[in-house]
């Protein structure tokens, strides 16, 4: 249990640093294309090292299809998602929007592998929900045209994280190793996005400054070793330990907004709002 409290918050602190990364790219790049840079430029790097990481991990091609069908998913559509919803709400609310997918992750969860939900986990779980929503809550006139499709977004793509850890998980009681369910997945993403590009643009290569390029290609990696940290939880620990302490990753997002992003604004609200989400994430811990 303890290495599945390790992994998720490793898990968290990647995924965190990789919004804020994914936004110094989007200066340069759209988002589409910033997803046919990112996740390739981490599918390249494992692929590189496959031969030493991979060493004695066995192979158990029955799991190949489970792990398949996560990575059509996982992280492809949640890395489009993610990027353009960067680019219409900024990383903060982006993070704690996304911070909803545990909702979908214990429920899924709960019904799909029969995990118990103690009350003490409940509550954490919604504390930190509702920490979300307050860092969410705008003043009224905020409320501008934007926010009728825009928040569609970071909700999608927190159905897509909250309901991937419990279809991973069914993968990893058959092949149970993170590693291979990380590298699979990021292949058949990175035929996605490259297709989706190659449709759009024409040609496989995005066409940005070497910068972008950059960002992107660091943001890739990022949010790659979030999603192998998330397998590996997934596969030492229950989802409803392992998804509301990965959900911690707003908390990374402010600070590192906050420093590297000069124009978001900490307000007292969203200090507020991820002080409850911590709060909430305490009490998961102790249940």
């Amino acid at each position: 249990m303890t290495a599945a409290i390790v992994y998720a918050f490793a898990s968290a602190i990647f995924l965190g640093a990789g919004v804020v990364l994914a936004q110094l790219g989007l200066r340069t790049v759209e988002p589409l294309s910033g997803a046919a840079i990112s996740v390739p430029s981490f599918t390249l790097l494992f692929l590189l090292l496959s031969p030493l990481i991979l060493h004695g991990e066995p192979a158990v091609w029955r799991g190949l299809p489970i792990f398949m069908a996560i990575g059509l998913f996982f992280p492809a559509s949640l890395t489009l998602l993610t990027f353009a919803s960067n680019r219409a709400l900024g990383p903060v609310i982006t993070s704690t929007l996304g911070n909803l997918a545990p909702l979908f992750a214990v429920t899924a969860a709960v019904v799909l592998l029969d995990e118990p939900l103690p009350p003490q986990q409940l509550i954490g779980l919604v504390v930190a929900v509702a920490g979300a929503a307050v860092i969410t809550v705008t003043r009224p006139r905020d409320l501008g045209h934007w926010r009728s499709w825009a928040l569609l977004l970071p909700l999608t793509s927190a159905l897509v994280r909250g309901i991937v850890p419990p279809i991973a998980k069914l993968g990893l009681a058959t092949w149970p190793s993170p590693l291979w369910a990380c590298l699979v997945g990021y292949v058949m993403s990175s035929l996605v996005v490259l297709v989706v590009q190659r449709i759009r643009k024409g040609s496989f290569m995005v066409q940005a400054p070497r910068e972008g390029r950059l960002w992107f290609a660091l943001t890739g990696i990022s949010n790659g070793l979030s999603a192998l940290s998330l397998f590996a939880a997934v596969r030492n620990g229950p989802i409803t330990l392992v998804a509301p302490l990965a959900a911690i990753y707003p908390l990374v997002t402010v600070a590192m907004s906050a420093v590297m992003l000069k124009h978001v604004e900490i307000t007292a609200r969203i200090v507020a709002g991820t002080l409850l989400t911590v709060v909430g994430v305490a009490l998961v811990l102790i249940a």
